[in-house]
């Protein structure tokens, strides 16, 4: 408030203006206002001059603007899976989760990251100035999903890293760092690790499914990456999952919850529910008679905000009641705040780096190279017979066939924003090709067989046969799979696939192509493992694509036509057939993964070929390793071939002839690296101490001694490699 007084004299008047409210140090009216006090300090005084009922609202996902005290709303919910997703700005979209996991490459996926979070902080500062607070345009972004796929049906499997926990946490970590940026004072965006914990469907009955597992399976499949983000990379967040846990729900669950995230990990920031997981506690697994009490249950296992609109409302009734006190309230409010301030939402733009990003980054020429690179590299060559790949350029007449040609949401994926530009597939491979090739479209099928009409195939294998190739492009699609979706065709129900087989009317038309002569290239994009027998026994080149975000189409068109060498590695197990695994509902790693499997799969997690060849030997390692010590590991990898290319070196262990429970093989390192035809390069690896010890039954880590497989190479130990790409192995001993 302001206001004037005047005075005057013989022949002067004076106006004298005046400010009625109290000002504190510094100019600051409270003491949250100020940035030169700690972060704690500001988030007491600020959290302390809210009421009940401003409290509670600051604890929805849609926090509403306090104006007497200038706190704006902020609206907690935004995506960024493999991108800024679902914001009304033109963004860059890089490849789905899972191909990005393929890419075995935790350096391009720190870079991501950062520009994902360049480009959330440009979109943010644009909003704000604007005065459009909405939802997806904050700077919390409830990802990476770093569940364990441990099952190909679960349909949000691509939105994973895969099925391997060493693989799952250093991919996250990665991100994570990324994301945040490293700021001592500053974040740059918030990510949040989830479904914290024991998350990977039916998506049908994910809000009240109880997951049952051993403590053993708990500790060495569900919560390593869990661990690495909380208590390594920092994260700012953590999202609880919908499922329950040992007859409670994860945003409600004593050991998860309370024992685990918070006493044993330390865990200081702050959990966002899922959204309406709350309502479940009450609605679905019957855990909490009503809301009161389920939103109460909800905070005092830590879960500081609801992502949903009704019940955690209910938390002002709750307290009046005595179901829960104000100052377990405030907990929450804190770390909630805290996050906030350290976003630099409360202070002055001019003293955050990151309020200074303009919207001139979206789509810049450095990110947009990014999302091609990591297109490239997240392409896995399955299947290259007699050198079928790469095609020449200078082909008269090629075919191009199949319901993901120039399917441009394929490409896309889930949880994704819109670029101004994408590549199909079909886009791509024309682009690539000049006047002298002719280039013929056509759909041939849906992806299941829709259509009412059986389609002749062998006719229309007979009106392409004169082409010098034939590329179909099929798999699957995010039409298809995905959360909780409204889906029920062959093969596929409410987001979840009820066979990982590829649909049959695929595998009719493929027959029909490969019954010409002619070569036939099956480039597959999928978000999750394919069991396709009949294609890699007598289909010569196939190539997994996933869901390869905008540039989609470049990449391929780049590993078919030779401008590429692909390096790709399998995240996943593809199994060969539906028999091959347990129930869906079973959540046991008994003879999952490939940690587990006891069966020979059609292709192995960590597989890929490459256009070139690629020689290891030299392994180096101590003979004995003591027991609270960390090792080195090294391996010279030598390119024997004709073509530079990008390898992806891994390191595996295995414990031999120990009665505790252990995996066949575990995942312990791995590096890609770019080798010019002829050269060598040594590869190093550090193995610590966790590394080498195993989990007990009961959850603890325990070193131990005994003998130790060490297999360093292109892919694991036993699995399909090329006859020039060797796998180096020793046994060491731990005492």
């Amino acid at each position: 408030m302001k206001y004037f007084f005047s005075y005057a004299l013989p022949g002067i008047i004076f106006v004298v203006l005046a400010c009625a409210f109290s000002i504190k140090p510094q100019g600051y009216q409270y003491k949250f206002q100020d940035p030169a006090l700690p972060i704690d300090v500001r988030v007491n005084d600020l959290v302390s001059r809210l009421t009940l009922e401003e409290k509670v609202g600051q604890m929805l996902h849609t926090a509403p603007a306090i104006e007497r005290l200038g706190i704006p709303a902020y609206n907690w919910w935004n995506e960024c899976l493999h991108g800024v997703a679902r914001t009304p700005f033109k963004v860059t979209v890089y490849p789905q989760a899972i191909g990005m996991a393929a890419t075995f490459d935790k350096n391009s996926l720190h870079q991501m990251a950062d520009y994902t979070a360049e480009e959330g902080r440009a979109i943010n500062n644009e909003s704000i100035k604007k005065g459009n607070r909405d939802i997806y345009l904050g700077l919390t972004y409830w990802t990476p999903n770093i569940n364990i796929f441990r099952d190909p049906r679960w349909g949000r499997g691509q939105e994973t890293y895969g099925e391997d926990p060493y693989l799952t946490a250093t991919l996250g970590k990665a991100f994570v760092t990324g994301l945040q940026g490293n700021d001592p004072k500053y974040l740059k965006a918030a990510a949040c690790a989830k479904h914290y914990a024991i998350h990977s469907g039916p998506e049908q009955s994910r809000h009240e499914f109880d997951a049952e597992i051993s403590d053993y399976d708990l500790w060495d499949t569900y919560l390593p990456a869990f661990r690495q983000l909380v208590v390594n990379a920092k994260v700012a967040g953590v999202m609880c999952a919908y499922n329950a846990f040992k007859g409670q729900p994860c945003c409600g669950n004593d050991l998860l919850m309370n024992n685990i995230l918070r006493n044993q990990w330390k865990f200081t920031g702050y959990v966002t529910s899922d959204c309406g997981a709350i309502d479940d506690f009450y609605q679905r697994h019957k855990t909490s008679q009503d809301a009161e009490s389920a939103a109460a249950d909800a905070v005092l296992h830590g879960t500081d905000v609801e992502c949903g609109w009704t019940t955690y409302k209910t938390l002002v009734s709750a307290v009046k009641n005595g179901k829960l006190t104000e100052a377990q309230l405030d907990i929450s409010l804190k770390r909630l705040f805290t996050i906030r301030f350290r976003l630099g939402m409360f202070d002055p733009p001019a003293m955050v780096k990151y309020a200074q990003i303009k919207t001139d980054v979206l789509e810049s020429p450095a990110h947009k190279a990014q999302a091609l690179k990591m297109a490239r590299q997240s392409v896995v060559l399955l299947k290259n017979e007699n050198h079928t790949l790469p095609l020449s350029k200078n082909l008269k007449k090629i075919v191009i066939i199949g319901p993901n040609a120039d399917n441009p949401l394929s490409i896309l994926g889930n949880y994704n924003g819109e670029p101004s530009q994408l590549v199909t597939a079909l886009q791509g491979i024309k682009s690539k090709l000049g006047p002298q090739t002719e280039v013929v479209y056509k759909k041939g099928t849906d992806f299941v067989g829709d259509s009412i009409t059986k389609p002749n195939f062998k006719q229309l294998a007979d009106s392409v046969k004169d082409a010098d190739a034939i590329i179909f492009v099929g798999g699957i699609a995010p039409q298809l799979e995905g959360e909780e979706m409204k889906v029920d065709k062959a093969g596929f129900s409410g987001g979840d696939r009820t066979s990982i087989e590829l649909p049959a009317i695929q595998t009719q038309l493929l027959k029909a192509l490969q019954a010409t002569g002619k070569p036939v290239v099956f480039v597959m994009m999928t978000g999750s493992a394919m069991a396709m027998p009949w294609e890699a026994a007598h289909i010569p080149a196939i190539v997994n694509a996933w869901y390869g975000g905008q540039s989609a189409g470049t990449a391929i068109a780049d590993v078919i036509f030779g401008d590429y060498n692909p390096g790709g590695r399998l995240p996943v197990t593809f199994y060969k057939s539906d028999s091959d695994l347990p129930a869906f509902t079973n959540y046991s790693m008994e003879n999952r993964t490939y940690r587990y499997f006891k069966g020979q799969p059609l292709f192995g997690f960590g597989y890929g070929l490459s256009y070139t060849s690629f020689k290891y030997d030299g392994l180096t390692i101590p003979r004995v390793i003591q027991t609270g010590k960390s090792v080195t590991v090294s391996v010279t990898v030598t390119n024997t071939g004709k073509t530079d290319g990008e390898e992806v070196t891994e390191l595996y262990l295995s414990h031999l002839g120990l009665k505790n429970k252990v995996p066949i093989r575990a995942l312990k390192g791995f590096e890609r690296n770019f080798i010019k035809a002829g050269e060598r390069k040594i590869i190093h690896f550090q193995l610590n101490i966790e590394d080498l010890s195993v989990t007990e039954e009961n959850g603890n880590k325990k070193e131990v001694h005994g003998k130790v497989l060490i297999s360093v190479g292109g892919s694991q130990p036993d699995g399909q490699t090329q006859k020039d790409k060797k796998t180096v192995s020793t046994v060491v001993g731990i005492i």
